[in-house]
């Protein structure tokens, strides 16, 4: 992914172009002094759940799902990194629940905040389809692929649809295969602004 390398990752212009984030994603992003990697990481991230739920919308038209839920929690699904930086270059649960509570002390509603709790939990009950839309956003922008995960979603889509769930498998896969396949782009796009401001 070839950028014209703005200091700013949220305002970068790339090629194949990444969609802007939600401005109320961005207002919070600059207002907590997210760290530039962090910044590209979420609009990585949210430019894939994009992707995916376009391909919702079209696939399974009535399956009922908030859109702009979903790709508001892709954009702030990782905000509690800013109080756990470590997590940012290593592994690490804790920014799950610090995001959340940092969103809802921003003033986002509870169901706009739960995005930075769930992406991780996505195998707990009462998951939504949003929730599962970000989840998989969080891992196939790096082409990594979670085979519970795809058959969690594929078996939402399959009560909907009333089609088998193989078909419904093969379909999303060959959403997915395309989309992993800019992972390197990404990476290096992310990888190309410091963890530190």
């Amino acid at each position: 992914m070839n950028s014209s390398r703005s200091t700013d990752p949220l305002t970068a212009v790339t090629d194949p172009p990444l969609r802007p984030l939600p401005e109320r994603a961005v207002t919070l992003l600059r207002s907590l002094g997210a760290p530039p990697r962090l910044a590209a990481h979420l609009r990585l991230v949210h430019d894939v759940a994009h992707e995916l739920t376009a391909w919702l919308e079209q696939r399974h038209p009535r399956l009922p799902f908030d859109r702009a839920a979903a790709l508001f929690g892709a954009a702030t699904h990782d905000i509690g990194k800013i109080t756990h930086p470590g997590e940012l270059s290593g592994p690490g649960s804790a920014h799950e629940e610090a995001g959340r509570r940092l969103l809802l002390e921003h003033g986002v509603e509870p169901e706009s905040a739960r995005f930075a709790a769930t992406h991780a939990a996505w195998a707990e009950p009462g998951v939504g389809v949003e929730d599962l839309l970000v989840s998989l956003a969080d891992k196939v922008w790096k082409n990594k692929r979670v085979r519970e995960l795809e058959d969690l979603f594929v078996g939402r889509l399959a009560e909907v649809s009333g089609r088998p769930a193989w078909e419904e498998f093969h379909a999303l896969d060959d959403l997915l295969d395309p989309l992993g396949a800019g992972a390197d782009r990404r990476l290096a796009f992310q990888a190309s602004y410091p963890v530190h401001p």
